[in-house]
């Protein structure tokens, strides 16, 4: 049984900043791409950054150059660090995680930004 427990969403005003994480536990032999996707209402799950098991990274453009993707290999769990924050950054946060060919998620945390 795998599980990802996502923390550090909340209510912010814009300008600000959050730092989401995700630990992954369970049967893992090994974690290849780990992502954050975000989900606004009546709107579909977009990707919002993924970063592979190698440490390359890659983000939405709305992101690019505000948020950053990392991950602790010894902790099982990956981070968005979310600096200058909008108010269409609102919206529920989701970690995804590729583990042994399978696709695993989140719960979901609520991010949001205020004006």
């Amino acid at each position: 049984q795998v599980q990802l427990v996502e923390s550090g969403g909340g209510l912010v005003q814009a300008g600000g900043s959050l730092r989401l994480s995700c630990a992954v536990s369970g049967n893992i032999c090994s974690i290849s791409a780990m992502g954050w996707y975000h989900q606004a209402p009546v709107k579909q799950r977009e990707l919002v950054a993924v970063i592979t098991g190698g440490g390359s990274t890659n983000y939405a453009d709305s992101v690019k150059g505000r948020f950053t993707i990392s991950r602790d290999n010894a902790k099982n769990t990956v981070y968005l660090r979310m600096n200058r924050l909008k108010p269409e950054d609102t919206a529920v946060y989701y970690c995804n995680s590729l583990i042994q060919g399978a696709n695993y998620w989140g719960q979901g945390t609520q991010v949001t930004v205020s004006s």
